[in-house]
């Protein structure tokens, strides 16, 4: 089936134009200047924006945890993904302790065989031993160069300064890329466990373990590991202000380091965590929300640069998951939800509050992920791309409820919270998926692979 889409306006990280766009089941056909051309449908976006496909780079599906797998699997969450205009995720692979990476991608890629959205992954060693170096090179030329290390979480996943400075020698020399979770894991687990030794076990010490410098410090360290590897490295879910400063400052001096924010950092504070368990569970997240500052200063580095784009570490838990740490905050299972909503909430909160460019929406929710991840046919309107992309009505008005989102999860952190714009009609390789907030038709999403590049270069 082909589709005209007539007076389109076209906001991506290469241009901002005024055109027709001809597309069919297999891709775009022809973009430019009022097309002739028949087609068996034509849709009139006038009054409307056409954005490249989402790409949220860091989302959580079907995570298993010991309070069980996260609220939502590849499906619902690839579901939930599209009807917010979300085309394309990237995922993880984490593998037990002495795993083999390759052994864990495998599982992995079966885990996501009913994804309704395209997908990749980032793949985390969590310990060392010899094998690593060849499984990490294995990844990287099956289509997989970006990895995951968390400095977090040292009592299962986590891995400490020598392991990091190890892996990114190997990544760099394979030409990946690194992404890493700064928290000073061993700081972090003391606090936590000086709080709860005195009786302070509620979801209010969650944020009270994990302060800035926990963040700042140990982006700190990963930048400075950076600079002796020369491995690339994107920092994952920033919140502070003061790892903004090192972050910023490594840019200057022209290292290979980029990072993300997520929405609930740029829009929730931790006001969040004052009240009964019931009310501040579902905020319990890593690293926790901050103050209204660090949310200003995230929003400034979004619009100068500072940070390149936008994930939501989607990866809730339902009520009764979170009550798994009711007598003790330590194991209340830590995520939120949010793929569904990141693109309304941005152009709500940034588009329309003037801290944002249509363009610069554009780049921070899609293309920028392309060039820094390899998605070589994603984020992108022209042919010879993978015709993902989204109208979008500027108009349309909505209230985020966990009444009527499409995740499984029985609760949502933006409960409440009004949007204006939302991704009308969604095309993923050149097929309307969805349109006026119905899924015409479930389509399997594709295993994305990626080539290895040097940070800058193709």
């Amino acid at each position: 089936m082909s589709i005209l889409i007539k007076n389109a306006v076209i906001f991506d990280a290469e241009k901002a134009i005024q055109t027709d766009i001809l597309l069919s089941e297999g891709g775009f056909l022809e973009i430019g200047q009022d097309i002739k051309k028949n087609a068996d449908r034509v849709i009139d976006a006038t009054g409307k924006y056409v954005f490249p496909g989402g790409i949220d780079p860091h989302v959580h599906f079907h995570l298993p945890t010991p309070a069980g797998f996260s609220a939502d699997d590849f499906a619902s969450g690839s579901k939930a993904a599209l009807f917010g205009g979300t085309t394309t995720i990237i995922d993880f692979v984490t593998p037990q302790r002495g795993q083999s990476l390759i052994e864990a991608l495998e599982l992995r890629i079966q885990d996501a065989k009913d994804s309704l959205v395209d997908y990749s992954f980032h793949i985390s060693p969590v310990d060392w031993r010899p094998s690593l170096e060849e499984e990490i090179r294995e990844c990287v030329r099956r289509g997989f160069p970006s990895f995951k290390i968390y400095l977090a979480y040292r009592q299962s996943i986590g891995i400490d300064e020598e392991t990091m400075y190890k892996v990114m020698q190997i990544v760099a020399k394979a030409g990946g890329m690194l992404t890493a979770h700064c928290e000073l894991g061993e700081e972090v687990d003391r606090l936590r466990n000086e709080f709860a030794s005195k009786g302070n076990l509620t979801p209010f010490y969650h944020a009270q373990s994990r302060p800035p410098y926990t963040e700042s410090e140990a982006v700190e360290k990963a930048i400075k590991a950076v600079e002796k590897t020369g491995c690339p490295l994107y920092i994952v879910h920033v919140s502070s202000t003061e790892s903004l400063h090192h972050i910023r400052k490594a840019q200057q001096k022209g290292l290979p380091v980029m990072a993300e924010t997520c929405p609930h950092y740029l829009l929730l504070n931790d006001d969040k965590y004052n009240g009964d368990f019931e009310e501040i569970c579902p905020f319990v997240l890593s690293p926790p929300l901050r103050k209204f500052m660090d949310s200003e200063m995230l929003w400034k580095a979004l619009a100068d640069g500072t940070l390149q784009t936008v994930g939501t570490d989607h990866c809730p838990f339902s009520m009764k998951q979170k009550a798994f740490g009711k007598n003790d905050f330590r194991l209340i299972p830590n995520g939120a939800g949010g793929v569904e909503h990141r693109m309304e909430l941005l152009y709500t909160h940034g588009v329309l509050q003037n801290r944002m460019s249509k363009k610069r929406f554009a780049e921070v929710t899609s293309s920028a992920a392309t060039s820094i991840f390899s998605l070589e046919t994603k984020g992108k309107i022209l042919v010879g791309a993978d015709a993902d992309l989204i109208i979008w009505n500027p108009e349309t008005q909505k209230i985020i409820s966990a009444k009527n989102h499409h995740s499984a999860c029985d609760n949502s952190i933006y409960e409440g919270f009004s949007t204006k714009g939302s991704a009308e009609f969604v095309f993923k390789g050149g097929e309307l998926i969805i349109e006026d907030g119905k899924l015409l038709k479930h389509v399997p999403g594709k295993l994305v692979l990626r080539k290895a590049k040097i940070f800058g270069k193709s």
